[in-house]
């Protein structure tokens, strides 16, 4: 909360010349052109609100979860000065109006709720002060016409470290990014992160500390993985490469984890010409991992990834767009090589068949089919009716299954309206997921508590300016 504050300060600060305006001589305005007070007027001030409502169905006796968030957060950029260089800094506060109680194990299976702890602070669930963040702090070399570099706290734009908006603030990094983006069809991206603030957490985290947040699920062995506080890296390196010429764009990104994990991906994406208000789309990725130096521990047992273990993805899309009606249908293959590892702290995976509220991560011998469908009968009204089929090893194949997940079905319906005119920014999302066990779980809860047989509601209110 102090920190709110003094952005509040800094805000009035800068715009408390507005006061005076209309009472001053002309030529005096003129004047004023070249203090401080008028360099800062001329940058951006941006700000978000967010209301966050989530709850969880279980089937039975199993406990049942409701959350609900909400937040604002104030953000500023100045305009250039000596021609190349701006600042920005923004920070969000939250508050936890209603919930259970997140600390609460499920009495028959001694396990905590997965969703809703995730809203606020995962350290520590039932905090209902001191949520507040810093988020970004950057300062933005501007590098020719389009290119940019960017050090400090921001935002990470990457296929396997991003924001994932699905709680009540996303992840964020400080890192030192550069963008190239002078040619007319290829653009260049080189990222190196040394620190990272996860969704669902409100500090600032060494590279291997931020691995283990989350729940751990178990080693290959079987026992449960002892990897938190026990991962060292040095950091991540990023390269990325996108080439954009027609219809075709073409991505290249490889993913270095200092010490745990090197992950590269190729992505080839086309769309037939535009005919009748339609057009055609294909696309197509293959991911393969491998792991660097000891996996993150140099004793197996509190390493992240395993010495010369690795993983093989392959995923793919086809569909239709048109103004108001789009469907694809996607396909993923994780191969029997060994786990696709990736860590859940810090982004959504980029395979098409994921789905909103579940991951496919820590899994190897996995198919996955799903189908979505996005209807748009007006402007303001968006609808998504999503379904997939994952077909998972046996729940007791530890080392494919790392976090107990049974086969299972998945359906989602979302309904997203943008409002405008006096409420433009405002948008709200009710999205309803439902999944339901399809493998074997041998009649231990275990492997159903909040993984499968539940219903998990979101309704998500957004207002930018």
């Amino acid at each position: 909360m102090r920190r709110i504050i003094f952005f509040y300060i800094v805000w009035s600060f800068f715009n408390s010349s507005t006061i005076a305006q209309g009472i001053h001589a002309h030529h005096e305005l003129e004047k004023d052109t070249n203090t401080l007070n008028h360099f800062f007027k001329k940058g951006r001030f941006y700000g978000h609100a967010r209301s966050y409502m989530s709850a969880t169905v279980n089937e039975g006796n199993l406990s049942d979860y409701h959350a609900w968030g909400i937040g604002a957060g104030i953000g500023y950029q100045t305009p250039k000065f000596f021609n190349h260089f701006q600042v920005g800094l923004s920070g969000f506060f939250m508050f936890n109006l209603k919930s259970s109680d997140l600390e609460k194990l499920d009495e028959k299976m001694n396990l905590q709720n997965r969703y809703e702890v995730g809203l606020f602070d995962i350290e520590r669930p039932n905090n209902h002060e001191d949520l507040d963040r810093l988020e970004e702090l950057y300062v933005k070399t501007h590098l020719g016409k389009k290119s940019n570099f960017t050090l400090g706290r921001q935002i990470p734009l990457t296929p396997f470290i991003n924001p994932q908006d699905g709680r009540m603030r996303p992840t964020l990094v400080e890192a030192a990014v550069l963008e190239l983006k002078e040619w007319k069809h290829l653009n260049l991206h080189a990222e190196y992160i040394w620190r990272i603030s996860p969704r669902s957490t409100v500090r600032w985290f060494e590279t291997g500390e931020s691995i283990g947040i989350y729940p751990v699920g178990v080693g290959v062995d079987g026992k449960p993985s002892n990897y938190k506080g026990q991962v060292e890296s040095a950091g991540i390196g990023i390269i990325g490469l996108n080439f954009q010429k027609n219809n075709w764009t073409v991505q290249f990104w490889n993913t270095y984890v200092e010490n745990i994990l090197n992950t590269r991906m190729s992505k080839i994406e086309w769309k037939s010409k535009t005919s009748g208000n339609k057009n055609w789309f294909l696309g197509g990725q293959i991911i393969q991992q491998n792991t660097i130096g000891n996996g993150g521990n140099e004793d197996p047992t509190k390493a992240y990834a395993q010495k010369n273990s690795g993983s093989n993805v392959f995923s793919g899309r086809i569909g239709q767009q048109s103004t108001r009606f789009d469907w694809f249908l996607n396909g993923t293959r994780i191969t029997a090589k060994g786990r696709y590892l990736m860590p859940r702290e810090w982004g959504r995976e980029t395979f098409y068949t994921f789905m909103p509220r579940e991951r496919n991560e820590g899994y190897g011998d996995l198919t996955a089919i799903t189908v979505n469908t996005y209807f748009k009968p007006e402007k303001h009204i968006k609808l998504e009716l999503s379904g997939g089929y994952f077909q998972l090893p046996d729940v007791k194949n530890f080392a494919l299954n790392k976090y107990g997940m049974p086969t299972y079905s998945q359906f989602n319906l979302g309904i997203t309206y943008q409002f405008d005119k006096y409420l433009k920014g405002l948008n709200a999302l009710l999205l309803v997921v439902r999944k339901d066990e399809i493998g074997e779980t041998y009649q231990n809860d275990r492997f159903v508590f909040n993984k499968v047989n539940m219903t998990h509601l979101n309704l998500i209110i957004n207002y930018h300016y």
